[in-house]
C-alpha cells in the first residue's frame, strides 16, 4: 500500500515558537497555508479542534474552496453536537468539498478542556459516549429508511439524513487514543488509527493492540504516526536547528506564563513523556524534548536530520505498518513548503522501493 502526507493548517500563523498575533482567523493566510500544502504534495490537511479556536468545519469550508485536489480531515469532538444533525453537516462538506473530507475524531483527554464546553463527563465516559456517537454516525450514513435509537448518551426518534456523503459507504474515520477505554472503540469503528509520534518499540506494541481488536470484529484498520521533522542540509545543523527551537520555546512559554503539565488523563500523552524520561533521543533520529517541555499537550516529537535521514527513519515505521504520515513544522507555512521540497518525495520514492522490493520477494 502506498503511503498518504497530511499537513495542519490553522487560520493564523502559530506554534510553539511563534506567539499567535492578531486576529485569530486571517482568511488570506488560511488559503495561502493550504495552498502551500496543496502544490507541496500533501494528500490531506488537519484542522485542529479547540475549545476556543475557530471553527474547524467553516476553516475547511474556506480552504477547500480555495483548492482543488488536496483532501481534508475535520478534528471533530462528540458530544457537542447531536449525531443526527453531525452527520448532516459532515456529508454537506464532504459534498461541497466533493468528496475530500475525513473526521478525525477525539473524545477528549482533558477534563478542563471539554469544561470549557460544558462537558463533565469523565475519561472513560467520553469514550463509551464516541463508541455510541460513531455508531449512530455510520448507521446514519449508510441507511436508507429513518431509524430509532435509545442508547446511554443519545436518543431520537425517526433518526434520518437526506444528504449521505460522496465517499462510500461513509468519510474517512480517523481515530486516536492509547487507554483501556479508546482501544476497544478503535477496533470498532476506526478506519485509520492515529498515534503521536513514540518510539518504534511503542508502535509495534500499540499497533498489534488494535489490530488484534480490529480483527475481533472482522475488520482491518491502517495506522497514522505524527511527527514534527526538523530538516537541515546537514545533520549537525539540523541538531543545532532543533536546540534553537527548544530555546525559543522555552522562552516563549516562560514569557506567557505557561509551566509544565499535561493533559493528565491522556494516556497517549502519558506515552510520550515515558519516551522522553528516557533522554530527549530515541531510536534513529526521535527527539522528545519538546514533548517532556510542553507536558506533551499535542503531537510534538520530532525526527531530526537531513531530509534523507528523516525519510529513512519514516521508513522505518512504515516497515511497522504505517502507511499515513501527520507532518507539520514549527515554522508553518516555511516547514511545509519545505516538506514538499525535500522530504515527501524523497520519502515516497523509499517506499516505492520498498515495495518493489516485497513484490520481488513473493514472486
Amino acid at each position: 500500500m502506498s503511503i498518504e502526507f497530511i499537513g495542519m493548517i490553522q487560520p493564523q500563523k502559530v506554534s510553539e515558537i511563534h506567539p499567535a498575533q492578531g486576529p485569530s482567523v486571517d482568511p488570506a493566510y488560511t488559503v495561502a497555508f493550504a495552498q502551500a500544502h496543496e502544490q507541496a504534495g500533501f494528500d490531506r490537511i488537519l484542522v485542529p479542534h479547540h475549545s476556543t479556536g475557530p471553527s474547524a468545519q467553516l476553516t475547511i469550508a474556506h480552504a477547500a474552496a480555495h483548492t482543488e485536489r488536496v483532501h481534508f480531515m475535520l478534528a471533530h469532538r462528540p458530544g457537542f453536537v447531536a449525531p443526527t444533525l453531525a452527520a448532516r453537516e459532515i456529508a454537506t462538506l464532504d459534498r461541497y468539498s466533493n468528496g475530500r473530507l475525513a473526521v478525525h475524531f477525539i473524545s477528549g483527554g482533558s477534563d478542563a478542556e471539554q469544561r470549557r464546553d460544558g462537558d463533565y463527563l469523565d475519561h472513560d465516559q467520553r469514550y463509551a459516549r464516541t463508541d455510541e456517537y460513531l455508531g449512530i454516525l455510520r448507521r446514519l450514513w449508510t441507511s436508507d429508511t429513518p431509524f430509532d435509537h435509545a442508547g446511554a448518551h443519545y436518543q431520537f426518534e425517526n433518526g434520518f439524513t437526506e444528504v449521505k456523503p460522496v465517499q462510500q459507504p461513509h468519510v474517512p474515520i480517523y481515530f486516536g487514543g492509547a487507554s483501556a477505554a479508546a482501544i476497544p472503540v478503535a477496533g470498532r469503528h476506526a478506519d485509520v488509527y492515529a498515534l503521536w509520534g513514540e518510539s518504534l518499540a511503542q508502535v509495534a506494541e500499540l499497533t498489534s493492540r488494535v489490530r488484534a481488536e480490529a480483527a475481533a470484529h472482522g475488520r482491518t484498520v491502517r495506522f497514522s504516526v505524527s511527527f514534527r521533522p526538523i530538516l537541515a542540509a546537514t545533520e549537525d545543523a539540523a541538531w543545532a536547528r532543533a536546540e534553537r527551537i527548544l530555546e525559543d520555546t522555552r522562552r516563549l512559554r516562560v514569557a506567557q506564563g505557561y509551566s509544565r503539565g499535561g493533559p493528565q488523563q491522556s494516556e497517549g500523552a502519558r506515552r510520550l513523556l515515558a519516551t522522553a524520561g528516557d533522554g530527549a533521543r530515541a531510536d534513529k533520529r526521535l527527539w522528545t524534548a519538546i514533548a517532556q517541555e510542553t507536558g506533551a499537550r499535542s503531537n510534538s516529537t520530532a525526527l531530526v536530520g537531513t531530509p534523507e535521514q528523516v525519510a529513512d527513519a519514516l521508513l522505518d515505521y512504515f516497515d511497522l505498518g504505517v502507511t499515513t504520515f501527520l507532518i507539520r513544522g514549527f515554522d508553518p507555512l516555511e516547514d511545509a513548503i519545505d516538506f514538499g521540497r525535500e522530504l515527501i518525495p524523497r520519502t515516497r520514492e523509499l517506499v516505492a522501493r520498498r515495495i518493489a522490493e516485497r513484490g520481488r520477494q513473493a514472486a
